[in-house]
């Protein structure tokens, strides 16, 4: 089975980031397949499932590759994990991170 996305989405490959436009499925057997356009120079390639991420996107809570361990699903302000906390801190969102003593 062939899926055309509409609309296609952002993603990060092994080759540098690029915009998912058809999904291929050939049956539970076999891992789904991306087929992927890169933004650097519009080669068209295909990967696995398990070789593309989705691209970050604060607004939506997806802040990039994060740890299975970090529970992203109520990510808002006060839920801001500690490596995120300084790169938002001057948009207003979330809190600066806290200074160690003697530093």
């Amino acid at each position: 089975m062939i899926l055309q996305l509409d609309p296609p989405l952002p993603l990060e490959t092994p080759k540098g980031r690029g915009w998912g436009h058809l999904l291929i499925d050939y049956s539970q057997e076999h891992d789904l397949l991306w087929v992927v356009f890169l933004n650097e120079n519009g080669e068209c390639w295909t990967f696995p499932n398990a070789d593309i991420r989705m691209v970050s996107n604060l607004s939506l809570g997806r802040p990039g590759y994060v740890s299975h361990s970090l529970d992203y699903s109520r990510f808002g302000p006060g839920d801001i994990p500690g490596q995120h906390s300084s790169a938002l801190a001057d948009r207003g969102i979330g809190s600066p991170p806290a200074e160690t003593p003697g530093s």
